[in-house]
């Protein structure tokens, strides 16, 4: 019989943003396909001391949480910026963009959303350019 869990260490999951040229900036593991999550998307995200993300996102019908576990910064959602310390949480709706920002101590945050192969995501290149 099958295991009816799975665990796995966050760090040993692949960082996505080194093979995307991104790990001078941050760390992206998205760890769903290591879980072997059926219904629940996850990914753990670092940014570095005063560094933005690469790039922002939507999702044309997944709701997302997003939690600061350590650090702090900013997150840019549509035309709003909202500052972020450890423990806040912020829901994005579908079709908002968002983008992060780490504070001078850098930023780590947990992503959770509805496992999704159709609706990965429309990337934005240079949305967020004061």
């Amino acid at each position: 019989m099958a295991a009816s869990y799975t665990h796995k260490r966050l760090t040993d999951v692949e960082d996505s943003a080194v093979k995307f040229g991104l790990a001078d900036t941050q760390e992206a593991r998205f760890a769903s396909d290591e879980l072997e999550t059926q219904q629940t998307g996850l990914s753990h995200h670092r940014l570095k001391p005063g560094k933005r993300q690469g790039f922002a996102h939507s999702h044309d019908d997944a709701e997302e949480v997003y939690v600061v576990i350590a650090g702090s910064g900013r997150v840019k959602l549509d035309d709003e910026i909202v500052e972020l310390e450890r423990l806040d949480a912020v829901r994005v709706s579908p079709g908002a963009i968002r983008a992060f920002e780490a504070g001078d101590d850098g930023l780590e945050v947990l992503a959770f959303g509805p496992r999704r192969t159709d609706d990965r995501g429309e990337i934005l290149q240079d949305w967020w350019n004061d």
